[in-house]
């Protein structure tokens, strides 16, 4: 019998979403390197089928969807993830969280973190983010946990 824990787990939620964009390869890269016991999956759906790693179901407030596909928000103004197949989800940059400012612009929910729309981070598909974690415990002959939840099923 393996004796208790003293120490406490560690589990990366979104990542290491507070240096670099969440749910990102890198973050959890990142998050790895810092010695997470677990990382966590939030998952949501393609059009067609496939799992994919966003926190929300929509992709407005953590992507540029808008700029790349105008007009293909519903009518409340959400970019639904379902809505769009893994070849238009590949096109997309990911970036910080951000809202809309008094102006009608975007701005970051967290300005300290990250850049707004710097650098080039795309959005993973589960199974690219299960191979990234297995390689890199392969390499360090580690064994790092998966904490994956199912973002609003009913999607």
């Amino acid at each position: 019998m393996d004796k208790p824990r003293k120490d406490p787990i560690v589990i990366a939620h979104r990542g290491a979403c507070g240096y670099l964009p969440e749910h990102t390869l890198a973050a959890k890269a990142l998050a790895y390197a810092m010695g997470a016991d677990y990382l966590e999956q939030d998952v949501v759906m393609t059009r067609d089928g496939v799992p994919i790693v966003l926190h929300d179901i929509h992709l407005q407030t953590t992507t540029d969807v808008a700029k790349l596909f105008p007009g293909r928000a519903r009518e409340d103004g959400h970019y639904y993830a379902v809505d769009f197949d893994l070849a238009e989800i590949r096109q997309l940059r990911a970036h910080e969280r951000s809202e809309a400012n008094d102006e009608g612009g975007e701005q970051a929910v967290f300005p300290d973190r990250y850049p707004l729309n710097e650098g080039f981070f795309g959005i993973p598909t589960l199974a690219e983010e299960i191979d990234m974690v297995a390689g890199l415990d392969r390499s360090r002959g580690t064994r790092t946990g998966l904490y994956i939840e199912l973002k609003s099923p009913n999607w």
